[in-house]
């Protein structure tokens, strides 16, 4: 038996000896394949990612495939891609053998055709211009389909519809401002201000993302402006948000009418919480406008706020009614198609990272609260009551599929 002195001799020499390093086990990355088709919908003119994000993720380790001249109507051509480390391939097949689906427009019954079992899609959903077995194919190729203006963000908010919003807001004002002019027939005026003349007015319904980027933008050019909503809560927002006190009101029809009789621009920027938007302005409102004046309707692609509005395009994007122009165009964000690319993009990429990093869908879905209720379709189970209740199709809660997983 060793003495004292003989075990401590024997546990400081053994204290001595290279030890085995304990290392943490890093979770096992998943490889990404995603597929980046060119948008088909007509005058959808974004890219779901960018160049830089592509980078990011092919730097990560993920294979990207991108459709010939996907980006070029937001200015990004094909050896933008590939530099980036993307494969360019010249055909919508070969992208539809991707794992992952990212595009901007939901896809059309031809592309859900194209697509593979168990696929997963991340694109907008916008149910209502769907035809009525969109789901249902879907659900037969047993997709996993999310919404990406449903995901949230951290702080709960609906994170795309806020970064949309903030560039139709912004760019309904210079739109606004090119229809005032000369350059297109309008009634000659600057949008906004200068010393010695009186300002522009510029009305904005709704105090929303939309609603509060157009008014920092028109104050911005010096204009004044008014902002009607139906909620005392977002008004506030708005006054805090802008740093600056402007005329707010309740939609009173009254005090509405009698304020657009002196705008000279006025932007629809309501949203309805499920359904169509209300029409807050009348016909009859609308024709006790000034000649010359611009109704920018944000909202049209619900319907529009606005009685008199009917739906245009980028191609012919106004009409005059009672001598008001009215530019009535659904996807504004699609004229700045460059800048909205960069936006979804830093929306994404993260998303698609954390894919990567938790080792597929099925375990970020798990982890991630906002991305998960984006989710309406999971393995071909509808998971999203609305959409249950609104085709007579049978649902299940996706936090119950997660748990059972």
């Amino acid at each position: 038996m060793k003495t004292s002195k003989e075990l401590l001799a024997s546990l400081t020499q053994s204290a001595l000896m290279p030890q085995e390093e304990m290392l943490e086990v890093s979770r096992k990355k998943g490889k990404l394949f995603i597929g980046i088709p060119k948008e088909i919908s007509f005058q959808e003119n974004r890219v779901a990612l960018v160049p830089d994000a592509v980078a990011l993720l092919v730097n990560n380790g993920h294979h990207i495939v991108v459709e010939s001249n996907a980006g070029k109507m937001a200015n990004f051509q094909d050896h933008d891609y590939s530099e980036a480390g993307a494969e360019i391939v010249y055909s919508p097949q070969e992208v539809y053998k991707a794992n992952i689906i990212l595009k901007v427009a939901p896809p059309s019954l031809d592309e859900i055709a194209m697509m593979q079992q168990n696929q997963t899609l991340i694109s907008t959903l916008q149910l209502p211009v769907q035809p009525e077995n969109f789901l249902k194919q879907l659900i037969a190729k047993k997709v996993t389909g999310i919404a990406f203006e449903w995901i949230k963000d951290d702080d709960g908010i609906y994170t795309v519809i806020r970064s949309m919003g903030e560039i139709a807001g912004c760019t309904s004002i210079l739109i606004a401002g090119e229809y005032l002019s000369n350059v297109n027939n309008g009634q000659g005026s600057i949008l906004g201000g200068i010393s010695g003349i009186s300002p522009t007015e510029v009305i904005i319904l709704g105090a929303g993302s939309v609603g509060q980027s157009a008014a920092r933008a028109a104050l911005g050019l010096g204009a004044t402006v008014k902002v009607f909503d139906n909620s005392i809560s977002r008004l506030r927002r708005l006054q805090s948000d802008l740093g600056t006190r402007v005329f707010t009101s309740v939609i009173q029809p009254r005090v509405l009418a009698k304020h657009l009789k002196t705008a000279d621009v006025v932007i629809g920027a309501i949203r309805g919480k499920q359904g169509p938007t209300p029409l807050v302005v009348t016909e009859s409102m609308v024709s006790e406008m000034k000649a010359g004046s611009v109704i920018i309707d944000v909202s049209i692609d619900q319907g529009g706020c606005f009685e008199t509005s009917e739906v245009t395009n980028h191609t012919t994007p106004v009409f005059r009614k009672y001598g008001v122009i009215h530019y009535c165009v659904p996807n504004i964000a699609s004229r700045v198609s460059r800048t909205a690319s960069y936006a979804l993009s830093t929306i994404f990429a993260p998303i698609l990272l954390s894919i990567g990093e938790e080792g597929g869908v099925k375990n970020m879905l798990r982890r991630d609260e906002g991305v998960r209720n984006g989710i309406y379709l999971y393995n071909g189970i509808l998971t999203n009551k609305v959409l249950g209740e609104m085709f007579k199709l049978p649902y299940k809660d996706i936090n119950l599929l997660m748990a059972g997983i």
